[in-house]
């Protein structure tokens, strides 16, 4: 007998861990709490494998509601002051965060599974808990590969559009792909039976409405360019829309791109950088990470892509970015 793949064996640990905790009661998949496409799609996808299971969280991003809302997928938004889990939960899974902050909610002392594929993890985790991290593009990968192995009867076509949906989104329309995620898509297309064309099609049925133009425009008329040491940044501010705004900038040539959004006494950054920079050296999640340890919050995220959220001044917080960039060694040509 050949030996077990390691993912394969993760995939089996992480059924057993799922099907112990779904025969004592009632478990939440909980998402990261910015409501994105890979977050919300995994734990949907995750959820319709047992009846024992309920997507949860935070927020649904525009392009995941506008899909939760199209199939009429069970999910329950929380509320982060005032969450009331059922007194019989057996356990959580949480998917596409890389710390407990990340989800924006309390948590419940009760066994744990992360499914993540973040660079940055600052889960601690107990003796009945579980992590399976994986080095792929998406989370949303993960549950695929564990839903076609260990519920290949859940990935009904809804099921598969979620998947790869939270894929698309996370690659940035395939932009940094890799054999993996090409895999994970053709697997997808063929199980759920998909017409790929009409299904990317129907993700841009949904144009942002006149006032969220508005903010993108703005967003992109006060962009400036900073040099952080051998790295060219391209900053800006926006009221919302920032990840839009931040992908558009990312086709202009920079190293990397800052957005930065206030409110209420918080700040977010939100970063991007071209696959170029990436090979080149500069991982957005470790930088974010250094952000995060330097002046406190919570950052982290994948290497070209990746955020940050804490109280601090805006300006604080993007010159601490700006100092990160300038200190990661740039590698002339990529590897």
């Amino acid at each position: 007998m050949g030996k077990v793949h390691p993912q394969a064996e993760e995939l089996n640990a992480l059924f057993q861990w799922i099907s112990s905790a779904v025969a004592n009661g009632p478990v939440a998949v909980v998402t990261g709490k910015n409501g994105d496409m890979d977050t919300i799609g995994s734990a949907i996808a995750l959820a319709a494998s047992h009846p024992n299971m309920m997507a949860c969280g935070l927020h649904l991003g525009r392009t995941a509601r506008t899909l939760v809302e199209r199939h009429r997928a069970p999910f329950r938004q929380l509320k982060a002051q005032s969450t009331t889990w059922p007194a019989q939960l057996s356990g959580i899974v949480v998917v596409d965060a890389a710390a407990p902050d990340q989800t924006g909610l309390e948590l419940p002392d009760v066994p744990r599974c992360i499914i993540d594929h973040h660079a940055t993890d600052a889960w601690v985790l107990g003796e009945h808990d579980l992590s399976v991290k994986w080095d792929v593009r998406s989370t949303t990968e993960v549950v695929a590969r564990y839903l076609e192995h260990h519920a290949n009867e859940s990935l009904t076509p809804a099921v598969c559009e979620f998947l790869l949906a939270g894929l698309v989104t996370d690659t940035g329309r395939f932009r940094h792909a890799d054999a993996g995620s090409f895999a994970t898509t053709a697997m997808l297309i063929e199980k759920g039976g998909l017409d790929y064309q009409a299904f990317l099609q129907s993700m841009e049925e949904n144009p942002p409405s006149p006032s969220e133009r508005g903010a993108i425009l703005r967003g992109l008329q006060r962009a400036e360019i900073t040099e952080a040491g051998p790295w060219t940044v391209l900053r800006t501010r926006a009221g919302t829309l920032e990840g839009r705004v931040a992908s558009l900038l990312n086709g202009l040539g920079a190293d990397a791109v800052v957005v930065t959004h206030h409110r209420h006494g918080e700040t977010r950054l939100t970063v991007r950088a071209p696959r170029a920079s990436v090979l080149a050296g500069l991982h957005l999640g470790e930088v974010m990470e250094r952000v995060s340890h330097h002046i406190g919050g919570d950052g982290g995220g994948h290497d070209g892509a990746a955020g940050w959220s804490g109280s601090h001044d805006p300006i604080a917080a993007e010159t601490a970015f700006l100092d990160a960039v300038a200190r990661t060694p740039k590698t002339e040509g990529g590897v």
